[in-house]
């Protein structure tokens, strides 16, 4: 199909091997898939569009946004009542409780005339978090199409294998599809296709190899790659719209974005800013140094609750203690003195990435007591993303 190798690029593999299974519309396809690859391989983009293209009725589900099992099976029966047309009847919302109610009102679901003499898909997006619902959700889905005796696939996108993924009393197995990271030149490629319009093929491709020469060591997340080349493009246009180059002056074109997507390295994976504040941050000359710091936050993943417990603890280790009131009390007087850390156990995680150690002993009889080694740097990119200005809040900075 010329139409779709166009739309879903460098995945012809995977989509031959998912019409092969999927066949016509009457036949009964493979009860169950299981997709699994690193993020960005093209699991749900594939999916989505070859269901899609071909007009196969499908639902999709993230398994993330439904976190319980009952939100997973209510939508999954809504989606397909949305399915239905209004004169068959299935416009109302659907509540399911167990498992069991969904195979029963799965088979009435199903009846309806527009489904009736085709596969029915239901996609399971990031199914490893069905592992922490009930123990006969992945079976159940698992042996859909027996226990309701309808035409109907599931299909499951994971990041992890299927190994990981069998329960321990044993299943049903599905066919395993395994789609491989993207390599350079499946890369170069994919992004290249989305050219701008006003600039021509070559031209882009030219600076998507650029791209991919600076950032392809550290980085091979399409999603990622594609966010820094819309947001490194206009750098890269800068001399060809001021007139002081054209399309084929590469050395010179080069040049002028070098220096900056040496910053920008810095600063991949970075989320805590958005690509108008980025830009912002080249335009005003920021420091190298806070760039420094805020790429060290990448590294490293906290909960919510312990980016607060190293913010207090730095807090703590550099602020003198008689100036605790001025920044943290509205009246003088005397206050009740809570334990703030009571056991040990609550900050270990942040000992073991050694953003705090110990100081004194063990066997100190009002606690452990702690000392936070990060950076400033490092902080204030951990209290930009809770939207604490801990700056306000240091005795050195007054």
């Amino acid at each position: 199909m010329p139409h779709l190798e166009n739309m879903v690029l460098c995945r012809e593999p995977q989509v031959a091997t998912l019409q092969a299974l999927f066949g016509e519309r009457h036949h009964f396809s493979f009860p169950s898939i299981f997709i699994y690859g690193h993020t960005a391989s093209g699991k749900t983009y594939v999916t989505q569009t070859l269901l899609k293209t071909l007009e196969l009725p499908h639902v999709f589900v993230n398994c993330v946004e439904c976190f319980t099992s009952r939100l997973l099976l209510e939508q999954i029966l809504n989606k397909l009542n949305h399915l239905c047309s209004s004169e068959d009847g299935c416009s109302t919302q659907v509540t399911c409780e167990t498992f069991n109610d969904f195979v029963r009102l799965f088979k009435q679901v199903t009846k309806a005339e527009s489904l009736k003499d085709q596969t029915v898909y239901i996609v399971l997006d990031k199914a490893e978090y069905l592992r922490d619902m009930e123990a006969n959700l992945l079976p159940g889905f698992l042996r859909l199409q027996e226990l309701t005796d309808r035409n109907v696939t599931v299909l499951f996108l994971s990041e992890i294998v299927w190994e990981k993924f069998r329960p321990n009393t044993g299943c049903f197995e599905p066919f395993v599809l395994y789609f491989p990271d993207y390599s350079i030149g499946n890369l170069q490629k994919i992004l290249s296709h989305d050219h701008p319009p006003e600039y021509s093929a070559d031209f882009y491709a030219a600076y998507i190899n650029i791209l991919l020469g600076v950032f392809y060591t550290v980085c091979r997340d399409l999603k990622e790659l594609r966010y820094l080349a819309v947001l490194n493009f206009p750098k890269y246009c800068e001399p060809v719209v001021k007139g002081e180059a054209n399309e084929r002056d590469t050395r010179k074109l080069w040049r002028n974005i070098e220096p900056h997507l040496k910053r920008a390295m810095q600063t991949v994976y970075l989320r805590e800013i958005s690509s108008s504040q980025w830009e912002k941050l080249q335009k005003d000359d920021t420091d190298p140094a806070q760039l420094k710091g805020l790429s060290a936050y990448t590294h490293v993943e906290l909960p919510y609750y312990s980016k607060f417990i190293l913010i207090a603890a730095y807090l703590a280790s550099y602020n003198p203690a008689r100036t605790d009131k001025r920044f943290f009390l509205k009246h003088h007087g005397k206050i009740k003195k809570t334990n703030f850390l009571k056991k040990h156990e609550k900050i270990t995680s942040l000992v073991t990435l050694q953003l705090l150690t110990l100081v004194g002993h063990d066997d100190q009889l009002d606690g452990p007591k702690y000392k936070c080694t990060v950076s400033l740097e490092f902080i204030r990119a951990i209290a930009r993303t809770v939207n604490f200005d801990i700056i306000k809040y240091l005795y050195d900075f007054l």
